[in-house]
């Protein structure tokens, strides 16, 4: 065989090592031998057949070369590449001649790695990671000072014109336009007190006077909080809120409108003098009340021009930038019933608080002048639109918090205006209560000649469509622009035994649980009751739970439960009596033990169900829960009663039809309807209810030519009376109560209303009754009479004695002297009927005072029920504040 057609033998050191020897030693195919080499041609190669010194490999040296090339994973791809040889020896002549070298295409980002294997080849250089950095933050650089040279300085005095909101009558016609009390006057600051600068400087912006106007630990907080599908309040400056209430056209919550802002604000703070931006700041804020600016806010609070606030009021207005809806001290429960005027008046008076002492601590405020002012300042009516007087000012709060809790438009964008709101209030209707309600007050209620008992006496009303939850009506109060809290959406009086015909639509859906059965039971073991259920009339009815035992509480002392007037229905000695006339004539001892066998659970659900609010409700732990220690609204309550005048189809209650804008209709209201009830257990409830207005406590409120289903309630202490009624078109409730609205009185109460009107007692079926007949008499004038639907038969008769049971005439049982207060081992017992006392604690025993008069007197109420929590895991609230904790409005603190 030829020299040079022979297998060159591989170097037993191959790899890279060969490959630089091969390269250094001939890579133009024939180069001279090194010195010492033996001259042979097969060094032209490269290849080494002779070991320096001229000694002549072994015979294995070619087989071993070939296993060593076997075992080189990567020999033939090294092999490829230039100046590279694979584990036998470097590139030249022999199996590998003949393959030209392909140099490298150099790439300007090398990535993946070119020359790396495995995870090396995709770990990006040092280079490229440094290059991308420096290009990303030179993209930043770049887009930030184009952004800067494009955006502008805002000028304040464009944004004092706020645009009407317009609210409609359900018919169309104009109610009212609201928003031009809004426009804001322009100071300079010179008129504005140094204690007004000071004030904002120490509680929200400490270094305003040497910061660029942008604080970037605030700013990433709130880039976060939009991270996290949050707000983007929060973290901004006094320049960045000056920057904001001048950027009206764009008060959207993203980062595109977040960046534009700061960027305003860097340019704001290095072009605008601090004394120009706090000017705008202060000139441009809202206070709340309709009030922008500083001049604004002090004319609608104190009556007065904002040159002569005086530190407290001063560190007060700081407090209303915050938010006015939750430190506004007359409050804003139409928008949120966490906004009670009792909770805002804490949350203003500590935020003052704490900013004198910041004031103090800056050195803003000397010490002594700043002791002067520990209480809130007097405050004057939060109204100054006189088109807003009357129920005007209400039924735009109710419309306003309708669509702010709907989140149909926001605050923010309310504020500004541009919309037109159409309502469904009904002009006659509204015109027609408030009508009823004046002629009884002037009737009937005199202050100045009976101060003792007719001071502080207040109304409440609403009227709701049962086909559609429409809200056609309502009253109240006297006026909104004199008295704040509108009565119709909150008030916190106890609604009595106005809560009794959910008892009877839980006891007709769920039934009686089996005394031999689990606490908990399945329908199928439940009996479902007929209206001619017997029940116990007995008063001082010892209260049994489901099974027999007698409840007791956690001291161990028995429930026994008092009728209205001491007395006792049916014959003895079972005075056993159905639930028809029960609830014809208010009897409070059948509803309380009727409630114990169906459960309180269900007895809440099922009020729940009809459409009352959950956090208007009281507790489930006391027997008198199923007698009305709840206190929802006047609102809810009507629209409660819809549920059963609709067969058991439930309608939220709502105020507002349709929002239109320049941009075109924003809102169209859809009516949702649930079933509450089935037919037959709502319109037997509602055969129930036509007994007491036919011959029972509500006959005063029968309709000429109209079938009418309604409850009377009084609640113990008689601190509230209500009547609520329906015919098949329209539901109404009325509620009266005494409470002192002065703002300024701290332990303010629900007072007791024995002797007012003239009257030894108020029950429902006196003023509520009356208000309610005069005003349904007008609002259903020209409308057709409708009956309702006949009931179909339901249930079984509970408790049926073995021959029938003549109901007598009610007669009172005899009355044991008053014993003292038992220990918790006794049975608590009722002391002798006295018209100034009230229940104890727990209610045990508790007893209405009031006559026992018929012919329309409400002989029900509560009578014996909880008027105070009676533990702390009752939610019933305290029975004195107005409303407190409960939230009993249209919205209930929720999504109305």
């Amino acid at each position: 065989m030829s020299e040079h057609r022979r297998k060159p033998p591989q170097p037993q050191e191959g790899g890279r090592a060969a490959a630089r020897r091969g390269q250094s030693g001939s890579s133009s195919g024939r180069r001279a031998a090194p010195r010492g080499a033996t001259g042979s041609p097969s060094d032209a190669y490269g290849s080494g057949s002779y070991e320096p010194g001229g000694e002549e490999r072994s015979p294995g040296g070619r087989a071993e070369a070939r296993r060593a090339a076997q075992r080189s994973t990567s020999g033939r791809r090294r092999a490829a590449e230039p100046g590279r040889g694979g584990r036998g020896g470097p590139t030249g002549p022999g199996r590998g001649r003949g393959r030209a070298a392909v140099p490298a295409k150099k790439r300007i980002i090398d990535y993946p790695r070119t020359g790396k294997d495995g995870w090396r080849r995709w770990m990006p250089s040092w280079k490229l990671v440094s290059g991308l950095c420096i290009g990303f933050i030179g993209s930043l650089v770049a887009v930030a000072g184009i952004g800067y040279a494009m955006v502008g300085v805002p000028d304040i005095a464009k944004t004092a014109e706020a645009q009407n909101n317009v609210f409609y009558w359900s018919d169309g016609s104009e109610m009212v336009s609201t928003g031009g009390e809004t426009n804001r006057q322009i100071v300079n600051l010179s008129q504005i007190p140094r204690a007004m600068q000071d004030a904002v400087i120490s509680q929200e912006n400490k270094t305003f006077e040497t910061d660029s106007g942008i604080d970037p630990k605030g700013i990433a907080r709130a880039v976060f909080n939009m991270a996290r599908g949050g707000n983007t309040q929060g973290g901004s400056t006094i320049t960045q809120q000056y920057v904001k209430n001048a950027m009206l056209d764009d008060q959207s919550q993203t980062i595109s409108r977040k960046f534009r802002e700061i960027l305003v604000s860097v340019k704001v703070g290095a072009t605008v003098p601090k004394d120009k931006i706090m000017a705008g700041y202060l000139n441009s804020a809202y206070y709340g009340r309709g009030a922008y600016g500083i001049q604004a806010a002090a004319r609608a609070y104190f009556n007065k021009d904002a040159i002569d606030l005086n530190p407290g009021e001063c560190a007060f207005l700081s407090a209303m930038l915050k938010g006015a809806t939750y430190y506004d001290p007359a409050g804003a429960q139409s928008i949120d019933q966490a906004a009670k005027p009792e909770a805002n008046s804490r949350r203003a008076l500590r935020q003052m608080q704490d900013t004198l002492d910041k004031m103090v601590e800056y050195g803003h405020l000397d010490a002594t002048e700043r002791a002067k002012y520990t209480e809130l300042p007097k405050w004057q009516s939060p109204r100054s639109n006189r088109e807003l007087g009357g129920q005007i000012g209400y039924l735009v709060d109710l419309a306003k918090a309708y669509v702010i809790n709907n989140k149909i438009i926001s605050a923010d964008k309310l504020q500004q205006g541009g919309y037109s709101i159409y309502t469904t209030f009904d002009k006659k209707k509204i015109k027609e209560l408030e009508t009823s309600v004046q002629k009884v007050q002037k009737a009937n209620i005199k202050p100045k000649e009976r101060p003792k008992t007719d001071t502080h006496v207040q109304f409440g009303g609403a009227s709701v469509d049962p086909a559609t939850g429409a809200i056609k009506a309502i009253y109240g109060g006297d006026s909104a622009t004199k008295h704040f809290t509108n009565n119709a959406d909150t008030t916190g009086a106890q609604v009595g035994s106005t809560f009794k015909p959910f008892v009877l639509a839980a006891a007709m859906t769920w039934g009686v649980r089996d005394p031999d059965g689990p606490e908990t039971q399945a329908q199928d073991e439940r009996t479902i009751v007929s209206p001619k259920s017997l029940f116990s009339g007995k008063n001082k009815l010892k209260i049994e739970e489901y099974n027999k035992d007698i409840w007791k509480n956690e001291k161990g002392a028995e429930w026994l439960q008092t009728n209205d007037g001491q007395v006792s229905y049916g014959d003895a000695p079972n005075f056993q009596i159905d639930l028809r006339e029960a609830m014809r004539e208010s009897v409070n001892s059948a509803f309380v033990q009727l409630g114990m066998d169906v459960g309180l659970d269900k007895v809440k659900e099922s009020a729940v169900s009809a459409g009352l609010k959950p956090n208007s409700l009281a507790g489930v732990t006391y027997p008198s829960f199923s007698i009305g220690i709840s206190q929802p609204s006047a609102i809810r309550m009507a629209g409660a009663y819809a549920t059963f005048a609709a067969s058991g189809k439930q309608r939220e209650p709502y105020s507002v039809e349709k929002v239109t804008s320049k941009d075109g209709t924003a809102y169209t209201h859809k009516v949702a309807t649930k079933d509450a009830f089935t037919a037959k257990v709502a319109d037997n409830v509602t055969d129930v209810l036509k007994t007491v207005v036919e011959k029972g406590t509500g006959t005063s409120a029968q309709l000429t030519g109209r079938e009418v289903a309604g409850k009377t309630g009084t609640t113990d202490g008689n601190k509230s009376a209500w009547f609520v009624g329906y015919t098949p078109q329209l539901s109404t409730s009325i509620t009266m109560f005494r409470y002192d609205d002065d703002e300024t009185k701290k332990n303010r109460e629900f007072l007791k209303m024995f002797g007012t009107g003239g009257q030894k007692k108020i029950h429902g079926a006196s003023f509520p009754a009356e208000i309610w007949r005069d005003y349904m008499e007008q609002a259903l004038k020209g409308e057709p009479s409708e009956d309702f639907p006949a009931p179909e038969p339901i249930g079984q008769v509970v408790n049926e004695a073995p021959s029938p049971t003549v109901i007598p005439t009610p007669t009172k049982t005899p009355e044991s002297s008053p014993t003292p207060s038992p220990t918790p081992s006794e049975t608590l017992t009722s002391p002798s009927p006295s018209p100034s006392e009230s229940c104890n604690r727990f209610g045990f025993g508790c007893e209405d005072t009031g006559g026992t008069d018929t012919g329309g007197t409400d002989t029900g109420g509560t009578d014996g029920g909880v008027t105070t929590s009676p533990s702390p895991t009752d939610t019933s609230g305290d029975g004195n504040n107005r409303g407190n904790g409960n939230g009993g409005g249209l919205f209930g603190g929720q999504t109305g």
